[in-house]
């Protein structure tokens, strides 16, 4: 995160939003029923947020039983708040976030968000937050403290975020500070298991570790051989292990959360950091240095790997609403790529300059998010 005067003066500025970025400056903003306004205008909702309402009869019929913890985050499986948005890229950093159309590359909005490294969207899918943003144009700061990388608890109850070596528990709606849990190492990235009981959360250091969010307490270290360096992480499709990304063993582990145990170590390529899942669940991809590996998710086997564009070391931004396109971004270049989920091709190359941090694919199928670099359910 970038601090001001230390982590203390970090912060999380809310974005008022129903499915897109509010994209004035006026005051006060202008208020439209949820779902009403222009995709990219200035809107507020009235009232709760609009409960889930499942998107039509769209079953997915290669999703069963190895597949159900991703059942609602299928192809064009939008929920009623992100219907109406259209494709769009949110790149964090250099004191902004730029706006961009997934279509054409084109920037459409700069918004002012000093410190910004990340968009993240809230559990119910209707408000955008800007992680690290001391001020915020849009919405009112939620001033709650140092800054972190941001999650929900699958019931939505909880916000948390990752801040060094706390877990800082937090107000889903304003992120005011409820608590705070002391952790023995550093996390990095975080994932639930399929009921909510538990999260893992990966140190860089080694460690894996065990979290209760209900009992607010560390329930295990899993510390990993070989000089491991944990990264990204995701709950096995099935729900049974989660894929752990490790960058200086490039490859991924299988860990059993429940037991906290290693089952296994699936090599990738050199530098593997990032992860995402294909829409069908079946296919994790694994973001290395130079090549992009998928592995199948039910054998945990690499069945594919694909050559990176030059410009590197590339940050994932996540998968289309439809599945089809992989985003990719090159802080160093100021450049994002999208690449074909089917063969590896680039089809697309957008630059937008300066040393972006992040880049957020939106909209995104599910019933609602649990925050971090794209995990939704």
């Amino acid at each position: 995160m970038t601090t001001g005067r230390g982590r203390g003066a970090a912060r999380l500025a809310a974005v008022a939003a129903a499915g897109a970025l509010a994209l004035g400056c006026e005051s006060p903003v202008p208020f439209y029923r949820p779902g009403a306004g222009a995709p990219d205008g200035p809107v507020a909702a009235l009232g709760a947020p609009a409960p889930y309402v499942a998107p039509g009869p769209r079953p997915l019929p290669s999703l069963d039983a190895r597949t159900a913890v991703y059942a609602g985050t299928g192809p064009g499986m939008l929920a009623p708040a992100a219907r109406r948005s259209p494709p769009r890229l949110y790149v964090a950093g250099g004191g902004a976030v730029a706006v961009v159309d997934a279509r054409t590359g084109r920037v459409v909005r700069r918004v002012r968000a000093p410190g910004a490294d990340r968009v993240t969207q809230s559990w119910d899918l209707r408000r955008l937050w800007t992680t690290g943003a001391r001020t915020g144009p849009l919405g009112r700061a939620a001033r709650p403290g140092a800054g972190g990388v941001l999650y929900f608890t699958p019931d939505g109850r909880e916000a948390m975020t990752l801040d060094g070596r706390r877990l800082v528990f937090r107000a889903p709606g304003t992120l005011r500070a409820r608590g705070t849990l002391r952790l023995p190492c550093a996390p990095g990235h975080a994932d639930f298991s399929a009921d909510g009981a538990f999260m893992l959360a990966s140190c860089g250091s080694g460690r894996v570790l065990r979290i209760d969010p209900a009992r607010r307490r560390v329930t295990g270290t899993l510390p990993l051989p070989g000089g491991a360096a944990p990264g990204d992480l995701r709950l096995a499709p099935d729900g049974a292990a989660f894929f752990v990304a490790d960058a200086a063993r490039g490859g991924v582990w299988t860990i059993d959360g429940a037991a906290l145990r290693s089952t296994g170590f699936t090599p990738t390529g050199a530098g593997a950091r990032a992860l995402a899942l294909s829409r069908d669940a079946r296919r994790l991809f694994v973001l290395g240095t130079a090549t992009l590996a998928a592995v199948d998710t039910a054998a945990a086997q690499t069945v594919t790997r694909w050559p990176l564009p030059p410009g590197g070391p590339l940050a994932s931004g996540g998968v289309s609403a439809d599945g089809s396109l992989l985003w990719l971004m090159s802080a160093a270049r100021g450049t994002l790529y999208a690449l074909s989920t089917g063969d590896g091709r680039l089809l697309h190359r957008f630059r937008v300059g300066g040393r972006p941090r992040s880049v957020t694919v939106l909209p995104q199928p599910g019933r609602h998010t649990l925050g971090g670099p794209g995990l939704y359910r």
